[in-house]
């Protein structure tokens, strides 16, 4: 380990140091990702003073930097699912298994534009907005994890995907949790990222959360400029903050019978999902893998984008 990363682990949150040995402690695989801490704008053979360095690490959580926008896709357009029209596009024409990015909630498929950069050279990637998110309708139908779970599911069919590598980020990972338990052959592997099966397992002060409300109000703005029905945010962010706010059925006894290859993801400073849940959930589901990314929040995905594309490579390979 460099020294830098040396000092960067060792000024680490509480949360991510005690973290790493509660996990050795209970014999969880763990996979520290201290490899990846050098970001990608800085060349390795021109450094950085260590100390703008670690500015740089220990501040990137603060933060959600803009998005880039997405390439040009392979196909696009919207399907009849479930009785609405679902917005997809597809990148790349590799004939492996596709990698199926679903996004968080009151967000939309184009925030995954670096994982698409990253992955599409090599692997057919799709996304979709979820039900009444960007691009898509809905039909008046109240949210459910379970209702979008079924809508991704139709939506592989009417693409005539049988399988897929799922990439969930927070309700994303949601979903995929229910898709392995609905339809598990469905799978090939499923990471999930800032997902909750309990409502306790979500930060009480996310509601406070300054970057959580930037998150918010960039989101708002994106769904006026994409929603079929603009002025229907409020209704929307109503709508989904019901189902944020509803039990989910099974809690983390239900993961036990998810039988797909998991990668479960959590943030060293995740405004939104406690730490020890997402410990919890890794436990719950039979040998995945858990990955406690340092110096990122619930954005990561935003934050350390090709840290981030690299976790998914290294379960899409």
């Amino acid at each position: 380990m460099t020294p830098l990363m040396t000092r960067l682990a060792a000024r680490c949150s509480a949360r991510c140091s005690a973290g790493f040995s509660a996990i050795s402690s209970v014999g969880l695989t763990a996979v520290v990702a201290l490899g990846f801490l050098v970001p990608p704008a800085v060349a390795m053979d021109q450094p950085q003073p260590e100390d703008e360095m670690m500015m740089m690490m220990e501040e990137r959580h603060l933060s959600i930097p803009a998005v880039p926008a997405m390439p040009p896709s392979m196909e696009s357009g919207v399907a009849p699912v479930n009785g609405i029209d679902m917005y997809y596009a597809m990148y790349g024409d590799d004939d492996g298994v596709p990698v199926l990015l679903i996004h968080g909630g009151l967000a939309h498929g184009d925030v995954w534009a670096h994982q698409v950069r990253g992955l599409m050279a090599d692997h057919r990637v799709i996304v979709a907005d979820t039900r009444g998110h960007g691009r898509s309708t809905n039909d008046g139908s109240a949210y459910s994890y379970e209702l979008l779970a079924d809508d991704y599911l139709v939506l592989m069919d009417q693409l005539d995907v049988d399988r897929v590598h799922l990439v969930g980020w927070s309700d994303g990972a949601n979903i995929g949790f229910v898709m392995a338990q609905m339809a598990p052959q469905r799978l090939a592997s499923l990471t999930a990222h800032g997902g909750n099966v309990t409502l306790d397992g979500i930060d009480p002060s996310v509601n406070e959360d300054p970057v959580f409300g930037q998150y918010v109000r960039k989101m708002a703005e994106d769904y006026v400029a994409m929603s079929p029905a603009p002025e229907m945010f409020n209704d929307f962010l109503g709508g989904v903050a019901q189902m944020w706010a509803t039990e989910k059925p099974g809690g983390l006894a239900s993961l036990r019978s998810i039988t797909v290859k998991t990668l479960v993801l959590q943030s060293a400073y995740d405004e939104a999902i406690l730490t020890d849940h997402a410990r919890q959930i890794a436990l719950a589901i039979p040998g995945a893998t858990y990955l406690e990314m340092p110096a990122v929040s619930h954005f990561a995905l935003f934050q350390a984008p090709q840290d981030y594309t690299s976790f998914i490579r290294g379960m899409v390979r």
